[in-house]
């Protein structure tokens, strides 16, 4: 199976920074997209960022210029700096990951557990 371990959430002032990391492992024979969403209390959940297996970025509008998208596919990991954060970045950040588990096995994407980011003075 596969499995998709996040760290680096917490609480911060704003106008601060955090970064977030997440490892995949298991049975992985190719990593295609990754990407951060997140869910705020009562609403839905989101995307944050994404980044292709060639390295093309999306972000949401609320996040240019302020969050940035990063992958290391030597290492499994995508993670998130998040740069002068503000209280509406308030939510549980989840990572995603596209992944084949094998040559003629068709991608699934897969969720982390989440983390909770809360930025209040």
């Amino acid at each position: 199976q596969v499995q998709l371990v996040e760290s680096g959430g917490g609480l911060v002032q704003p106008g601060g920074s955090l970064r977030l990391s997440c490892a995949a492992s298991g049975i992985i024979f190719s990593i295609h997209t990754m990407g951060w969403y997140r869910q705020a209390p009562g609403k839905q959940r989101e995307l944050v960022a994404t980044i292709s297996s060639g390295g093309s970025l999306n972000y949401a509008d609320s996040v240019k210029g302020r969050f940035t998208i990063s992958r290391d596919n030597a290492k499994n990991t995508v993670s998130l700096q998040m740069n002068s954060l503000k209280p509406e970045d308030t939510a549980v950040y989840y990572c995603n990951v596209f992944i084949r588990r094998g040559t003629y096995i068709p991608e699934s994407d897969y969720w982390g557990q989440g983390t909770q980011v809360t930025v209040s003075s």
